[in-house]
């Protein structure tokens, strides 16, 4: 069976950097299943398999196409059932949601700040004019202004972090013993943030950045296949 994962990369195809992408990553070693990435550039994305999707991650599981790094963890997990469980249950999937929407509504956005002039330096002449308008479309600012905020929000940073870290005093992944789909969510942010920018934003919680640390253990160090920046 041919499977194929379509991450997001710079002008390095090496360093594949989607924080939707890490998660998928991770659900597919978290399942064990063998797979082959290929990072592609922004403006590269609408190519791919037809068009079938304007953003990645995109998986191809034999004839099977899917999008969306949510809707790929639960396919994985109804069509592997017979394999470890990204969610352990409908309330696992119901966390993992929560999870997600505090990523992205919280987290995602301190990191495009802290590493919006990184990312726009690691990307090619044609994916660099497209990150630069859109971005700043979105941001309402050049992307140096909004680089100027950048150490504000590494200083911040972990404050917006407490409900994890309060978490994490009572067990050692959101999961519980062990990490679940829910972990990989907020482990795809941080590895963005890693890959791309390198700031020390876990330094001083030692909760926090112990978690991190397993996290780019499992899997034989799938995370740490790419450095830090």
């Amino acid at each position: 069976m041919t499977r194929i994962l379509y991450s997001l990369c710079g002008a390095d195809a090496h360093r594949p950097f989607s924080p939707h992408a890490w998660k998928v990553v991770m659900a597919l070693k978290h399942k064990g299943l063998e797979y082959t990435e290929q990072p592609t550039p922004f403006t590269q994305i609408p190519n791919l398999e037809n068009g079938f999707s304007k953003t990645v991650p995109i998986l191809r599981d034999g004839n099977e196409l899917i999008r969306d790094s949510f809707d790929i963890a639960v396919y994985l997990d109804e069509r592997y059932p017979d394999r470890p469980t990204l969610f352990g249950g409908e309330g696992g999937k119901a966390l993992s949601r929560f999870v997600e929407g505090f990523s992205q509504t919280v987290v995602h956005g301190a990191i495009a700040r802290i590493a919006i002039k990184s990312v726009h330096d690691t990307l090619g002449p044609a994916d660099q004019a497209y990150f630069r308008s859109s971005r700043e479309a979105i941001f309402g600012r050049s992307l140096e202004e909004v680089a100027a905020d950048r150490q504000r929000e590494i200083d911040t940073f972990a404050e917006k972090l407490k409900p994890v870290t309060h978490t994490l005093k009572f067990q050692p992944f959101l999961g519980g013993e062990a990490p679940l789909f829910a972990d990989y969510i907020l482990f795809g942010a941080l590895q963005w943030l890693r890959v791309t920018d390198g700031a020390d934003v876990l330094g001083k919680d030692g909760l926090l950045a112990s978690w991190f640390e397993r996290l780019l253990d499992l899997h034989d160090s799938a995370g740490r296949v790419v450095t830090a920046a």
